[in-house]
């Protein structure tokens, strides 16, 4: 599990390798990961926005960006968390993602909560961050 705080937010980050929906003889390989987020804050928070930014085992990157997280912006109360899991397509055995969020307070703030870096790895090939 990889996981880290900004601003009172905490996200932890779950991969894993689907190899029963990989081929690798045809270059694809996906991860599931599964996201927790939660609010150790004072106050309500939600999630507005995403950026994901992700690189292959080859090193080359690409950004996504979008509105809120699986079809949803949810409101976090505090001491509340929210959970979903998502997937990412590769055509090499491993790489990595990182990323934030953009968040709002209930007070009308805005900061981005940073997502942990984390290795998409598969039995196919290991690598580390450095």
């Amino acid at each position: 599990m990889y996981e880290r705080s900004t601003r009172g937010i905490r996200v932890a980050v779950r991969p894993a390798f689907l190899d029963d929906q990989s081929d690798p003889d045809e270059g694809q390989f996906l991860w599931s990961y599964t996201v927790t987020i939660e609010n150790k804050g004072q106050e309500p928070v939600q999630l507005l926005s995403r950026y994901w930014h992700i690189t292959d085992g080859f090193g080359r990157a690409q950004e996504v960006r979008g509105p809120g997280v699986v079809g949803s912006q949810p409101v976090i109360a505090p001491g509340q968390a929210f959970e979903y899991t998502s997937g990412c397509p590769l055509p090499t055995s491993s790489g990595h993602m990182m990323g934030r969020y953009q968040m709002r307070t209930a007070s009308g703030e805005a900061f981005e909560a940073e997502i942990p870096a984390f290795l998409l790895e598969s039995p196919h090939e290991r690598r580390q961050i450095h």
